[in-house]
């Protein structure tokens, strides 16, 4: 496995920790949920509202930051994705698009909670 699939990896592992952690009220439906050619990598219920989470992880900010990474064309692939899987489930409530940013440091791990992200469209 490359390299930075197996930092992914690690990174989705530590969002779940995150999740369990800090959020013991949400309910993970189901993480790395596919369709088509886009994965969202945790699906979650918080009350009511169904939240889409894409974990980004880098082992630096040289680049930038994590979320930084999730551009236009991955925030299409998203909305799309949660339009199938609400449609799929019969969602009638609200949804929303969350990012967990994860910086692996030297002696940490750094985790950034960005809740309501992004709204698919305005962007």
């Amino acid at each position: 496995m490359a390299q930075h699939n197996e930092t992914g990896n690690w990174g989705e592992q530590q969002a779940l920790v995150y999740i369990q952690k800090n959020k013991p009220h949400w309910q993970i439906l189901y993480t790395n949920w596919k369709h088509k050619k886009c994965e969202v990598d945790i699906i979650c219920k918080d009350a009511q509202q169904i939240v889409f989470i894409e974990v980004k992880t880098r082992t630096s900010d040289k680049f930038g930051y994590p979320e930084e990474a999730v551009g236009y064309k991955k925030k299409q692939k998203l909305a799309e994705a949660a339009s199938v899987f609400i449609e799929e489930i019969n969602h009638h409530g609200e949804i929303r698009f969350d990012i967990l940013s994860i910086t692996i440091q030297k002696s940490s791990t750094e985790i950034y909670h960005i809740e309501d992200a992004f709204f698919p469209g305005l962007d």
